[in-house]
């Protein structure tokens, strides 16, 4: 169910969708699904066998269309209104699910009230997957897993990078390609003349990457054999 205005499910959905079910990282584990759209991928969380599902959206009509979806599935999910992790402030999730804004656009100016907001993301794309890739430390449990999803346009190297310098480990773990939707058709001629595709090109290659928190290595602290034998000795001398 879609109302107008809101993001309809396309391939990249689908692919996080896939990847998520694939390495099995919903199951019992709380998991948030920020910028969720219609709730398509919250919805797959839930019947992947997650814990607790929370969506966000800055979009009122995505909220709106999100909660209907929850409700026709029978799902358990609580939807939200605001702009990314603001409304889960000082919560932590096991597993945090991004498909955000990520097409090169004319200039850097995003849009709030037309459905552009949806795809629109500056013009190198990232305007808010960097903020994303900043902040998401925030609420990721200990051992918390992030997957992302976008365009191959908007560098997935530097969004490894700087995941990377928010503290979390992060690789990328699944592509595809993908046919160019309407609003990539449109700009093709624009994305070609920054070199960013080439003419005639008609397929995008979607990247999902995975971030955690460095695994801890445990330290053996124990003195080795002997030791205690030693340190008596040099006291005694």
């Amino acid at each position: 169910m879609r109302l107008p205005g809101t993001y309809p499910a396309q391939g990249d959905t689908r692919l996080l969708a896939e990847t998520l079910r694939r390495r099995d990282l919903a199951t019992g584990r709380r998991v948030l699904d920020v910028g969720t759209g219609g709730g398509a991928l919250a919805l797959a969380a839930a019947k992947a066998g997650a814990a607790a599902v929370t969506a966000v959206d800055l979009s009122l009509r995505s909220v709106m269309t999100a909660r209907l979806n929850s409700r026709l599935n029978r799902a358990p999910i609580t939807v939200r209104q605001g702009d990314l992790f603001a409304p889960v402030r000082g919560e932590r999730f096991g597993l945090v699910l991004a498909n955000p804004p990520y097409v090169p656009a004319a200039s850097d100016e995003l849009p709030r009230h037309r459905q552009g907001r949806c795809w629109d993301a500056g013009r190198d794309g990232r305007a808010v997957l960097d903020r994303i890739c900043a902040d998401v430390g925030d609420v990721l449990a200990e051992d918390g897993v992030l997957l992302l999803t976008h365009s191959a346009l908007a560098d997935e190297r530097l969004t490894v990078e700087r995941l990377k310098q928010a503290g979390l480990e992060a690789s990328v773990v699944q592509r595809a390609l993908e046919p160019f939707g309407p609003v990539m058709r449109k700009r093709a001629d624009m994305l070609a003349a920054r070199g960013l595709v080439e003419p005639g090109q008609q397929h995008e290659e979607l990247v999902v990457i995975e971030a955690r928190r460095p695994a801890l290595v445990e330290v053996d602290v124990r003195r080795p054999a002997g030791a205690e034998a030693a340190a008596g000795a040099e006291r005694a001398a």
